[in-house]
């Protein structure tokens, strides 16, 4: 709390690493929590928009080539943030990919791919920002599942695999890492616009608010969780959907 009483939002003088971060949503996250005060990390594999958006944000973000399924790639991101910003007080584990099959023919290859991605990529994260966030005595690990982490979904075997993974990899860690000041919560968007969801039409979807979701709808929780308004909140779950998995479908 702020000394007026009011929730904190304010991220100045912390550091924040976020995957995926380069476009799309990911990209919304980066830009409010900078805008929010944080120095942000940009990491991705996609090079170019990563490196452009660091550029355009200026002094208080850079760009980190990461896989997230590279253990050395993420002690490499890790080192790189402690060297250039002398801390990490925020993971957003956001890189993340879907694909999908009728079951009978949901290849091996499929299922490896969207697994190591998003459900070993954020373990990967996770583990390795926790050795600087100990010795901090904080931190904010905020890991990014869906609404299909949440319910089932036919063909998205994988990903909705992956994403009830997330989901229960942070609980643990929340219980695990609570006495030493690091609170983990997911995050569950439902229908947003990006690229990854160009081949949806929202209209075949009951969303109780009339609109699929833009990534800004998402980016206000991931600062509120990044944030000391968030400071007692730990193992939660932030659905962020319209009301969508609320609903009742009607045929």
């Amino acid at each position: 709390m702020t000394g007026t009483g009011l929730p904190d939002f304010s991220l100045d003088g912390r550091v924040a690493i976020v995957t995926g971060g380069a476009r799309g949503i990911g990209e919304a996250y980066v830009r409010a929590l900078h805008a929010a005060g944080a120095s942000v990390v940009v990491a991705d594999v996609l090079d170019e928009p990563g490196s452009a958006l660091a550029a355009e944000l200026g002094d208080r973000a850079r760009f980190e080539h990461l896989d997230v399924t590279d253990e050395d790639g993420w002690a490499a991101v890790v080192a790189g943030t402690l060297e250039a910003f002398g801390a990490v007080d925020v993971l957003v584990n956001n890189a993340g990919i879907a694909n999908s099959a009728p079951i009978e023919h949901f290849t091996l290859a499929k299922w490896d791919a969207v697994i190591g991605v998003n459900l070993t990529g954020t373990f990967l994260g996770c583990r390795a920002v926790v050795p600087a966030m100990k010795a901090a005595g904080r931190g904010s690990i905020i890991n990014v599942s869906s609404v299909e982490g949440l319910r089932g979904s036919p063909h998205l075997h994988g990903y909705t695999a992956s994403k009830f993974g997330v989901r229960g990899l942070t609980k643990g860690l929340a219980v695990e890492l609570g006495p030493s000041g690091i609170r983990v919560n997911s995050v569950h968007p439902g229908f947003i616009r990006t690229e990854m969801t160009t081949r949806i039409d929202p209209d075949r979807l009951d969303i109780p608010l009339g609109r699929p979701g833009d990534p800004a709808d998402v980016a206000g929780t991931i600062v509120f969780l990044a944030s000391d308004a968030s400071a007692f909140t730990s193992g939660a779950e932030f659905v962020v959907d319209g009301g969508m998995v609320t609903a009742i479908a009607h045929r």
